[in-house]
């Protein structure tokens, strides 16, 4: 279910396209596995997790969000003052991911930074939902990537 009133493309284009080429980060892949991240993550309705600590429309847990801060992007000072201007301030909370969607949109882009592997094609939805699974919600979460194969189609065709 997609939020009454929220359109797809103009999320894929306003958002997470604007935000991605903000923080120099842009690409077809990276904008179509961030759009199909959020739709898999909370269908672009939830803005947190229902029964747990997740936050924003990427359902990025805060020890994560802290995390990329304290061990990733501390080393990569240009992306974190990227980010930083994006937040609007200089230490931003995990908190900010439900409020600021350009934020989240950054921070789960630096989450899948940290991966080992390349993006997989643009236009591949069946490779785009396997390296979420792998990368994003990792072997212990709940994500189906047969099954969230279509969310990822869903956003390349968006």
């Amino acid at each position: 279910m997609i939020a009454p009133g929220l359109h797809i493309s103009q999320f894929k284009e306003l958002i997470v396209r604007a935000t991605l080429q903000q923080i120099g980060l842009i690409s077809d892949s990276a904008v179509n596995l961030l759009l199909g991240t959020a739709l898999v993550e909370s269908n672009l309705y939830f803005l947190q997790q229902i029964s747990g600590p997740a936050l924003g429309l990427w359902q990025m847990e805060p020890a994560t969000h802290d995390d990329c801060w304290q061990t990733f992007l501390n080393q990569k000072p240009d992306l974190a003052q990227a980010i930083r201007i994006i937040a609007g301030r200089n230490n931003p909370g995990s908190a900010l991911l439900i409020s600021n969607l350009s934020y989240a949109c950054a921070m789960a882009r630096t989450k899948y930074l940290r991966a080992p592997a390349p993006l997989p094609p643009a236009n591949n939805a069946a490779a785009l939902s396997a390296y979420h699974k792998q990368f994003y919600n990792t072997l212990l979460g709940a994500a189906d990537p047969t099954i969230n194969v279509q969310a990822f189609q869903r956003a390349i065709n968006a």
